[in-house]
């Protein structure tokens, strides 16, 4: 029996952040539990992309908060590596009239939050990035304020920060049930121990939903593979991030010289599967040759899977449960997660601890799907 203050279920980025985050703000005897390692799940798997240039205004600030941590990361965390923020932006194609209006009420919304997001015509954005086919789109935008960080180093950056401040990591531990007294949490079961705390954090990622489970909450969320494919080396040819969401890909050059390319899969079902499959390269080899004919040459090198945690609105719920004490939920990022886990951390402690929310951040409660008060859609998800 090991007594907690709190038990944050998952060592994704976002559970590394919440305990970081919690033990910076004083809380101690912090245990956070995963059935494998940190990274093992969708952190490991992400396309490592980082970006502000969203459709809805909660996404817009979460991200735009995020970028400023990353950029101060390494100092703040005391990290003896570097985490490999690069900042060479995003550049968004339009493909159709109907996105092209839309990006530019996009623009309009995150100048107004001070993202420097701007529209661009082809001419330009081929100034950016020469060897796009400019037949491909019409319009597009770009951040240069938006760019890459390696997931395996920050997230060993927050563990390493964590550790120092006294958080305590169980391994290849799996949660199997978690107890309830008159509605509050009294302990978590593992495959190792029994943990006594009042306070539980589900930040399981792909699971999220089976944790809620298991204190009777049904969480609105969903999970289904995304595919990504990295690329042979190759000398620096593209800055920033080539995404289109009408085409259904993202596609940028690493540090260390590879492409990652990745896309959705619209005939995907909800389940936990984490495969890749020859349909995948099939379609990707077809829109990658489509808009970057350059890129279509490399070889590919291998593939995998990875799980997006979908909410009905692909915004993140970050929210205490109001239908049992003490019982808290990270999750349902619709595949950016990883890009928003230094705000997540935050704002998650600010819950937990009481204090005051800033107003964009009270959109993120579960209690929008019951109450049926959803504002905005994020239509920007690959």
């Amino acid at each position: 029996m090991t007594k907690a203050e709190i038990v944050i279920i998952g060592a994704g980025i976002s559970g590394l952040s919440i305990a970081y985050n919690l033990a910076k703000a004083g809380m101690k005897n912090i245990h956070v539990i995963d059935k494998g390692y940190f990274t093992n799940g969708s952190t490991g798997r992400c396309g490592a992309g980082v970006r502000q240039q969203w459709a809805t205004k909660v996404n817009c600030i979460m991200a735009k908060k995020s970028i400023e941590f990353f950029a101060r990361a390494n100092k703040e965390l005391n990290y003896h590596k570097d985490i490999e923020f690069k900042q060479a932006g995003y550049l968004i194609l339009a493909t159709t009239k109907e996105e092209d209006l839309q990006f530019s009420k996009n623009i309009k919304l995150q100048n107004s939050l001070g993202i420097p997001s701007e529209k661009l015509t082809v001419e330009e954005a081929l100034e950016i990035v020469p060897h796009l086919n400019p037949k491909s789109f019409i319009s597009a935008t770009f951040c240069k304020t938006d760019g890459h960080v390696n997931p395996f180093l920050m997230s060993e950056a927050y563990f390493l920060a964590a550790k120092k401040l006294g958080v305590n990591f169980h391994f290849f531990e799996e949660v199997k049930s978690i107890e309830l007294i008159d509605n509050q949490i009294n302990k978590v079961i593992t495959s190792k121990d029994v943990y006594e705390t009042k306070k539980v954090v589900n930040a399981a990622g792909g699971y999220s939903k089976e944790v809620g489970l298991m204190v009777g909450v049904e969480i609105p969320v969903f999970s289904e593979n995304h595919e990504i494919l990295v690329t042979e080396r190759t000398s620096p040819i593209q800055g920033p991030m080539v995404m289109s969401f009408s085409k259904n890909i993202y596609c940028q050059q690493v540090p260390h010289g590879s492409f990652l390319a990745g896309r959705s899969n619209p005939k995907a079902l909800p389940s936990h599967d984490i495969s890749s499959s020859w349909e995948f390269l099939d379609e990707m080899a077809k829109t990658i040759s489509d808009i970057l004919p350059e890129v279509a040459k490399l070889r590919v090198i291998r593939t995998w899977g990875g799980s997006y945690n979908n909410s009905p609105d692909r915004q993140p719920i970050i929210s205490e449960i109001e239908s049992v004490k003490g019982f808290y939920v990270a999750c349902g990022f619709s595949g950016h997660g990883f890009m928003f886990a230094p705000i997540t951390g935050e704002l998650l402690t600010e819950i937990i601890m009481n204090k005051p929310l800033e107003d964009y951040a009270k959109d993120l409660h579960i209690n929008r799907f019951k109450e049926n008060t959803i504002t905005d859609y994020e239509h920007s998800v690959v």
